[in-house]
């Protein structure tokens, strides 16, 4: 029905716009009495079998929402009847932004992809922890990273500072935290993946995680443009910094092989082109590291093989993004189905 009825109509109009009204749509049908249980039961699928525990936390599925798509918590709930076993929001900075200049959003149908140049549009953390009260511990609960990044107008020398204000006020509501320095739409934000300056953000962090309580897992969400020398590095970050894992990948930046008309528009590029090179970071960091971390791999699932590949390469968990707005929700079901039939 989604890819027949629905996506053909919501693919005539501006991409960002119709962001605004599936989101108000979402809300609008939540709002209804007993639509949630009617969505829950069209897309969950609940089996023990599915549960995975990893990093400390416990996931009623591996599939997850991406970064990206509620920046602001404003729908984790909702989103979440849809049969997702997390949600990532994100990514917030300290102050309110509104992004880059719009157009900054681009359907690329021929290729099944997304250009993005979205430049960490939010309404600041603060705002995001006000909802975010709304989702306590217990019943209900929905299981919620935070992705983390800067301000674009916070120099690199002072991008630490950034990331310390978002983690210390999400701390009491998010489960697991996500260090965004990989995002090609922020000016130079990407040097901050350069080993000194990374390990040196990760290691200021993790101090701050270890002298609480009850530390959250950490993870570190990287570009696919590393080199193979670069992701070595990572990997002794990793070790280093003793960080929860790695989410393989972001957007890219690369343009190869694409067909469709906006492909050299500037921004990242998300969806099935990035599909084959997520999986060779996924695999790369997998077998070298020995798999001594998580990781939770993202790019290009577009099917419940895309999703098994990645877990086969050595995700523990996979997240959707494009894929979920080309297939739909019932690709969610799909990937858990697939899981069960082993």
């Amino acid at each position: 029905m989604y890819k027949a009825l629905i996506r053909p109509l919501l693919f005539r109009f501006d991409p960002e716009k119709i962001h605004h009204f599936t989101f108000s749509s979402l809300r609008f049908l939540n709002a209804i009495p007993g639509m949630p249980s009617i969505i829950k039961t069209a897309y969950n699928l609940n089996d023990p079998r599915l549960e995975r525990e990893v990093f400390g936390l416990k996931f009623k599925n591996p599939v997850g929402l991406a970064a990206g798509m509620d920046k602001d918590a404003a729908l984790y709930k909702q989103l979440s009847n849809l049969g997702f076993g997390f949600i990532e929001i994100g990514t917030l900075t300290p102050k309110p932004q509104e992004g880059n200049p719009k157009k900054r959003l681009f359907r690329l149908r021929k290729d099944s992809a997304i250009i993005n140049r979205m430049g960490f549009n939010n309404g600041g953390v603060k705002a995001a922890v006000e909802r975010l009260k709304q989702n306590p511990e217990g019943k209900g609960h929905v299981l919620i990273g935070g992705n983390i990044g800067k301000n674009k107008l916070t120099p690199n020398e002072e991008a630490v500072n950034d990331y310390i204000i978002c983690f210390d006020e999400l701390f009491n509501y998010v489960d697991y935290f996500v260090v965004n320095v990989s995002s090609p739409n922020t000016p130079n934000l990407r040097e901050l993946q350069d080993k000194e300056p990374l390990t040196k953000l990760l290691q200021t962090l993790q101090d701050k995680n270890t002298a609480r309580p009850k530390p959250k897992p950490i993870l570190l969400k990287i570009a696919p443009d590393l080199t193979d020398e670069q992701l070595l590095d990572i990997i002794d970050i990793v070790k280093t910094t003793q960080i929860a894992g790695v989410i393989a990948t972001n957007t890219t930046i690369s343009r190869e092989g694409l067909q469709s008309e906006d492909k050299n528009e500037a921004g990242g590029l998300s969806g099935k082109p990035l599909a084959k090179r997520a999986t060779e970071v996924i695999r790369f960091l997998s077998e070298k590291s020995n798999k001594a971390f998580p990781i939770i791999g993202v790019g290009g699932i577009h099917s419940a093989d895309d999703a098994i590949e990645k877990l086969e390469a050595g995700a523990s968990l996979v997240q959707l993004y494009t894929g979920f707005i080309y297939e739909g929700p019932q690709l969610i079901k799909d990937i858990n189905e697939r899981i069960l039939e082993g």
